[in-house]
């Protein structure tokens, strides 16, 4: 029986009746290992010295005016009656959402046996991770004196203090404590094969000792494999609930309050979609100068871009429809304070934000109809740096502009921004990027095993 040789394929993108490859090139199960382990093995190179030094450097100023912060007090931030909740309640939903396309991507792609998330589910996750920590920051320093932190506790004390229960604040603590927990798990978990594969690699005994404590004993035995897959099974089912509930309890800290352009019930699945939106407009800006920087586009092809793309075409959708329908609940309501705070967004003196906020995030995502778009790495950058601004200005429009004008014209203010309030939130990048630098150097950012569970199997000799 005469061998058939499969037709080469030139390009990585779907097109009808041909499903493209996940992984090109001429790789095999130790080729892949070789290009994921490259960055932790071999001489680190120039161009990650340099961003880690300018990501640590905003970092240090980061920290240096949470110090300044809690030293002098939280009037150093612009947030004057009536816009008590500024720019750290903003950057705070900002960060939460950003970390909503690591879940989405592992858990949900996942249980739907969606193939092409192998390539990226990892650095996703890790940005999971690193967006939660960037937003546990803001709520924790915006209480104001900070050591007394701990009267937010159920802690029995001679005050008769106790947390309200019934507020979305505090469900807020415990969605994303939840959230960050099982993440971090999920996280840590699919790592530990790929953990054990650069112990084995290792030349430093420190390196061999690290990665072996990590790897907690994994030698790729069928039985570790079944308590994996078992364990990693039971993680995602329990990941999946969190991608709808954790911002919709962050939705509720508004939604459930009586302020005008706060009070509706549309927030919930508006704000889950725009934390999938923006989630995945973040992995993409960050993947596409990683795959090319460190060698592994055979591995993060155009098929995973392109199809991360359509996922950003439908969620921005969803928030383009999200904000149509707020206008029309708001005059369908006949509500006059919930008609005035909507035509103010659009017309009022944050018109400039409003704006901002809809061409980033309806306008641009459009664009990845044109194929040729979707399909050119640079042109997906461009865009999502777009979105990423539009879907913070977002948050901006939802929280300040609702609260700068409320019931009675005479308590009405304009939020301004101080400086402390720029360079924090900059700052907040800065810890993010230090984060994920690390873990590109010194953990594998794409999952080995799973790149390998999706390649096509080698055949015995005599096989055809």
């Amino acid at each position: 029986m005469a061998s058939v040789t499969a037709e080469p394929i030139d390009t990585t993108i779907e097109v009808p009746g041909k499903r493209t490859p996940l992984v090109t090139g001429a790789h095999n199960y130790g080729t892949v290992t070789d290009a994921v382990c490259r960055l932790a093995e071999c001489k680190t190179p120039l161009a990650w010295y340099v961003a880690l030094g300018i990501s640590a450097s905003l970092m240090g100023m980061l920290f240096g005016l949470v110090g300044y912060l809690i030293i002098t007090g939280v009037g150093v931030w612009g947030n004057r009656s009536p816009v008590f909740w500024g720019w750290p309640i903003v950057n705070f939903v900002f960060w939460v959402g950003i970390g909503h396309a690591g879940t989405l991507i592992s858990a949900i792609l996942f249980l739907f046996r969606q193939d092409w998330r192998t390539g990226i589910n990892r650095a996703a996750e890790a940005m999971t991770i690193f967006a939660v920590i960037c937003a546990g920051l803001f709520p924790g320093i915006h209480i104001g004196r900070v050591w007394l932190a701990y009267w937010l506790f159920p802690i029995p004390n001679q005050m008769a203090m106790w947390p309200n229960f019934r507020s979305p604040l505090l469900w807020d603590v415990f969605a994303v404590s939840t959230y960050a927990t099982v993440s971090l798990l999920f996280w840590y978990m699919g790592m530990i094969p790929d953990l054990a594969s650069l112990r084995d690699r290792a030349k430093g005994k420190i390196q061999q000792f690290a990665y072996g404590l990590f790897s907690l004993g994994w030698n790729g035995s069928s039985r570790h494999w079944h308590r994996y897959e078992r364990a990693y099974l039971l993680l995602a089912a329990l990941a999946t609930p969190l991608v709808l509930s954790v911002h919709t309890i962050v939705s509720f800290d508004f939604a459930v309050s009586q302020l005008p352009g706060w009070h509706t019930t549309i927030f919930p699945p508006y704000f889950v979609a725009g934390a999938v939106f923006s989630g995945f407009a973040m992995v993409l800006t960050l993947m596409i100068p990683v795959r090319s920087i460190c060698g592994i586009k055979d591995l993060l092809t155009d098929r995973h871009l392109e199809n991360m793309t359509k996922v950003i075409i439908a969620t921005g959708s969803m928030v383009g429809y999200a904000y149509a329908m707020e206008f029309f609940i708001a005059w369908y309501g006949g509500n006059r304070y919930e008609t005035f705070a909507f035509i103010n967004r659009a017309f009022g003196p944050y018109a400039w934000a409003y704006w901002i906020m809809v061409t980033c995030n309806v306008i641009s995502p459009q664009l990845f109809w044109i194929k040729k778009i979707r399909t050119t790495p640079w042109m997906i950058f461009v865009v999502c740096i777009f979105v990423n601004i539009g879907m913070w200005f977002e948050r901006f429009v939802i929280t300040v502009t609702s609260l700068s004008r409320d019931f009675l014209p005479s308590s009405w203010g304009y939020f301004k921004p101080t400086i402390v309030d720029v360079l924090m939130l900059i700052g907040s990048f800065g810890l993010f990027m230090t984060l994920f630098l690390l873990f590109c150097k010194f953990l594998p950012m794409v999952a080995m095993a799973e790149v390998k569970s999706v390649m096509p199997r080698p055949h015995g000799k005599g096989d055809h």
